[in-house]
């Protein structure tokens, strides 16, 4: 039995949708989840300061005797992965990325698969690498649609404004473009922020598409990992540990939305980094 905590961190409360599946995953661990706040967005930087904020926040992490580090951010785990794994060699390691393009590829049937996300990991590829790593006939079609992510912080999941926004970065995808390339079958999320706009998504796309959710798949990944390395079984029920670099009381009030239970401000500690 190993009762060290899973260490879990993000740009912001985005990775939260990745803490919420893991705590349904394995409903019995403790967890540390640090929120880049201070630094937000990861997704407009460079690949050489994400991943110098990444070290720094999995070093942070790696002070409270975590037994496993999650990068709950598709730009760290896009950029900054090799170098976290290079510095915490003996530490298991797992991003969003690796687990979302195996599961397209596995729910993909024609091959052709489209990505969304921020800026920064649509620009470093490492979706369409790792997919057409697994598939070599695949075809993948990626797009940053950024205002996903305002209008996940700001509440605006559902309605006129999420679907209008949905369909004017989507519908060049899976409308405009259909007579010239093909539809894509597939869809991933390729954002910690955007299973909070599933709905809109769905509306845009269809019902034929089949959406991945990079978080669900994730939290899949970290279970079978853990008990790979033996570090699994504990008893208990979840405890969660929150920090923020910046604005706990944001953080409490907008993060609430995304692990979809009340977080108190006087839970979130702050720390520097």
């Amino acid at each position: 039995m190993n009762e060290a905590p899973i260490g879990v961190f993000d740009s912001g409360v985005g990775g939260l949708t990745v803490l919420r599946a893991l705590v349904a995953q394995l409903p019995n661990e403790r967890f540390v989840y640090l929120g880049d706040t201070a630094r937000l967005p990861y997704g407009t930087k460079t690949a050489q300061t994400v991943t110098r904020y990444a070290l720094q926040a999995a070093e942070a992490l790696n002070g409270y005797g975590i037994k496993c580090l999650v990068v709950a951010c598709n730009t760290a785990s896009a950029v900054g992965l090799p170098a976290i794994r290079e510095r915490f060699n003996t530490l298991p390691v797992i991003g969003v990325v690796e687990p979302g393009a195996e599961a397209a590829c596995d729910a993909s049937v024609s091959g052709h698969i489209a990505v969304i996300g921020t800026e920064g990991t649509i620009r470093g590829g490492a979706y369409q690498e790792a997919i057409r790593r697994r598939r070599k006939d695949a075809r993948v079609s990626a797009m940053p649609t950024p205002l996903f992510v305002a209008l996940a912080e700001e509440g605006l999941v559902e309605g006129a404004v999420a679907e209008a926004i949905a369909h004017h970065y989507l519908d060049a995808l899976f409308t405009r473009e259909v007579a010239a390339t093909g539809r894509p079958d597939t869809l991933v999320l390729g954002c910690t922020h955007f299973p909070m706009l599933a709905g809109a998504v769905r509306a845009s796309v269809g019902s034929d598409v089949r959406i991945v959710d990079s978080a669900i798949t994730t939290a899949r990944k970290v279970g079978e990992l853990l008990v790979s390395c033996g570090a699994g079984e504990v008893d208990g029920g979840a405890e969660v540990r929150f920090l923020a670099t910046e604005g706990a009381e944001r953080f409490a009030r907008v993060g609430s939305r995304f692990l979809g239970r009340a977080i108190a401000a006087h839970e979130v500690g702050l720390i520097d980094l």
